[in-house]
């Protein structure tokens, strides 16, 4: 029954005992008492018909106000009971309707903010946010590395922060542009690093937020770099190898028909050219190698056989223990990047017990490092020796070291080099673990 079907129901009921009592009084001579006993009585059957019909209505009120008051406090766990067809129950089951969804919506965006937590941890794009008094209220793994060594940053001014970082990177943050800017690397480092900064500003709970965006372009630069250079390499190979087939053909019928005429200068002078044709080739393979490198097929590798395969090569000696855990590279590549690094300190007028290895076990990877007692390099050397075709070598091809950093970056990796105290050189690279 509905609550107006009730009403209209109580209404009649109290016209007909109300009407029923001045008829009564009007037809039959009635006394004053008689009449305030049958007026009493109307008044009790009204009183009793409407607590009967609002006291279930204002209980059910105060459960809704209650509900109400939850949803308030972004509370969606409770629910009303539907105990009837009236109006006041359709409410009630309108609102566990609306309750059940806000509770799905809640769950579902509490997820998608666990994974966009998740995502943001582990980007490498370091993130950073401020509110309206440039305090930082968020800041991710990367950029807590990028700007406090990977202490927690939230609750901390800005103003503070920018005290301990490089002069660049604060005339980046200040600026309030979008822009490039570069930060030298670390002492043992050599070169420097180019980031780009992205500033975004918008209201977020009727407050003014600044987000900042620090993305690094160093291994983005030089792969770019690198791709440039494999694709002239292709190029020029190709050429040359198009020449070189038909000379190298030419000579070898040229040599025939001077043996048979017996002229030996002829012969000789083929000979001169076939040799070095030959050398041209082999030339143009080496940089074939590195224009073709393949993608690393990495696995487990012992430590210790490893660095035992190497010990036939080339003369070093090992500092340190090696790891017990395995790594984990392509033991074919890397045995390349090491057997370039120890032919190279042995070219830089080391001796043997000069000449270092050590492999050392980090949070996330190892670092390895090959040093060496020779004549070092050069500021100038030392931003350019990674590149391809640059050498400082009469017969070098500038590729050992351009190779180095090809693999060790394919391996996800980073290579550098730095010079000691006390002379002498010292290549590090990182691998992941």
């Amino acid at each position: 029954m509905t609550f107006k079907l009730k009403y209209q129901l109580i209404i009649c009921t109290l016209i007909a005992v109300w009407a029923s009592a001045a008829l009564y009084t009007l037809v039959l001579d009635v006394s004053f008492a008689q009449l305030l006993l049958v007026t009493g009585f109307a008044s009790l059957v009204a009183i009793v018909l409407c607590h009967y019909v609002f006291d279930g209505v204002a209980k059910r009120f105060v459960a809704l106000e209650t509900g109400l008051l939850n949803f308030r406090d972004n509370e969606f766990g409770v629910s009303l009971a539907v105990d009837g067809k009236d109006e006041i129950s359709h409410l009630a089951a309108l609102y566990n309707e609306t309750s059940n969804k806000l509770r799905q919506e809640k769950q579902w965006i509490y997820q998608r903010e666990l994974m966009l937590d998740k995502v943001l941890q582990s980007s490498p794009l370091a993130v950073m946010l401020l509110d309206n008094s440039e305090r930082v209220i968020f800041a991710n793994a990367s950029a807590r590395e990028l700007l406090a060594q990977g202490s927690r940053i939230e609750g901390a001014a800005l103003e503070s922060l920018l005290e301990t970082l490089p002069q660049t990177m604060v005339e980046a943050i200040r600026s309030g542009r979008d822009g490039l800017f570069s930060v030298q690397k670390d002492d043992d480092e050599q070169g420097s690093e180019a980031w780009h900064l992205s500033h975004g500003s918008f209201l977020m709970n009727g407050n003014q937020h600044k987000l900042l965006l620090f993305k690094q372009l160093t291994r983005e630069l030089s792969r770019q770099e690198v791709q440039t250079w494999k694709k002239v390499i292709r190029v020029i190979s190709h050429e040359l190898n198009n020449s070189l087939a038909p000379i190298s053909s030419m000579v070898h019928s040229g040599r025939l028909l001077a043996e048979q005429h017996g002229d030996t200068r002829l012969v000789k002078v083929f000979e001169t050219i076939g040799e070095r044709t030959s050398h041209l080739n082999s030339f143009i393979l080496g940089y074939a190698k590195f224009a073709k490198l393949p993608q690393p097929n990495r696995s487990r590798v012992d430590w210790q056989g490893f660095v035992d395969s190497l010990v036939g090569q080339w003369a070093f000696k090992v500092e340190g223990s090696l790891p017990d855990t395995p790594g984990f590279f392509d033991p074919a590549q890397m045995q390349q990047v090491l057997i370039n690094l120890l032919k190279n300190a042995a070219e830089s007028g080391s001796i043997g017990d000069d000449i270092s290895l050590q492999v050392k076990t980090l949070e996330n990877g190892v670092l390895v490092e090959v040093c060496d007692r020779g004549s070092g390099m050069s500021e100038a050397v030392l931003t350019q020796a990674l590149l391809p075709f640059y050498s400082t070598k009469g017969e070098g091809t500038g590729l050992g070291l351009a190779l180095c950093r090809e693999i060790v970056e394919a391996h996800d990796g980073r290579i550098s080099l730095s010079n000691r105290e006390g002379g002498g050189l010292k290549v590090s690279f990182f691998l992941p673990g």
